[in-house]
């Protein structure tokens, strides 16, 4: 199929806006495997390299044209893209970003009016949704995955559709066979480096050793830190569930009340023991505390951060 003249690609969800784009690009190639992409960023870009890039080159060679974060760009280069959408060369496929409001808006009303093909990129902010992006990513790796898995999964590695894209393609490459909820488990305790997952349990277990050790093997294997501070905060509002549930649940009813599946109910049922609402308090001001240390950058050393937060989470628990 070949590419559109003019794509546009608009939301804030960076994976899919990045596979938008990559679809561009692959569509061009099977018209032409050397066909020239140049990708280029919004800010301080003049409109006339974007001129000078797509205009009709001697032998007619396919050429792809990415413009990204368009809703960061000089009025300057909108003016000159609204003049180029209608007029793109046959041999020229242009794809451009934008995240969303109203700066730059007016391109994007100029390149729909052209004709331009859209893709969504809405940021996917329900658990449903985010249940459905990884189901989708096991069929693409023509995997089978219960249920269970896919939520054990979304348990283990957090929300970020990046770091669940990462993770079933890790699992699908080191496992064989169908996939449930007992293989991600087992899985991701063994591989503590995937996610903070392994740290998040040890440290809401008190077991500050076990969890400082996973901590370095896991930021060493290149972790992201803002997911191991996400799993401690999953592991913390789970306690926080299960615990004030009401009692004689049995296991089946409560995890479907609490949307969980049996096998965190299980888990959790076994880490609830010595923690208290002043331990929770704690522990949770601990973790949005080094949350912001991490995205502000005012926080010194990522490790050291994450070391403060699962001290004092694991300290955070009575052991009596």
């Amino acid at each position: 199929m070949p590419a559109a003249p003019v794509t546009l690609v608009v939301g804030p969800e960076e994976l899919l806006v990045d596979r938008a784009v990559r679809a561009v690009v692959l569509a061009a190639r099977e018209q032409d495997p050397e066909v020239e992409v140049h990708d280029l960023p919004a800010v301080g870009l003049d409109p006339g390299r974007v001129v000078e890039l797509s205009s009709p080159s001697l032998f007619g060679e396919r050429k792809v044209i990415v413009v990204r974060g368009l809703h960061e760009a000089a009025d300057t280069l909108v003016e000159g893209l609204k003049q180029q959408v209608g007029t793109v060369p046959d041999e020229v496929s242009l794809v451009l970003t934008h995240r969303g409001g109203p700066r730059g808006s007016g391109l994007l009303k100029a390149a729909r009016a052209a004709g331009a093909a859209e893709v969504a990129c809405a940021e996917v902010k329900k658990r449903s949704d985010k249940l459905a992006f990884v189901a989708g990513e096991f069929k693409a790796h023509r995997r089978r995955a219960a249920g269970d898995a896919v939520e054990a999964l979304l348990e283990a590695v957090g929300g970020d559709l990046r770091a669940l894209a990462g993770a079933v393609h890790q699992l699908c490459s080191d496992t064989e066979g169908a996939i449930d909820a007992e293989v991600v488990q087992r899985y991701y305790r063994g591989h503590a480096e995937v996610s903070g997952f392994v740290v998040a349990d040890r440290a809401v277990e008190g077991r500050v050793g076990e969890a400082l050790l996973a901590l370095r093997r896991a930021v060493s294997s290149g972790t992201d830190p803002v997911l191991v501070v996400a799993a401690t905060a999953m592991a913390l509002r789970s306690i926080v569930k299960v615990a004030t549930a009401p009692r004689g649940l049995r296991e089946g009813d409560l995890a479907r009340d609490l949307g969980m599946p049996p096998w965190k109910v299980r888990t959790v049922r076994g880490q609830v023991k010595g923690w208290d609402g002043a331990g929770i308090t704690r522990a949770l001001s601990a973790v949005a505390a080094a949350d912001l240390d991490l995205k502000s950058g005012g926080g010194g050393d990522p490790l050291h951060v994450l070391q403060r937060m699962v001290v004092t989470v694991a300290g955070s628990r009575d052991r009596r």
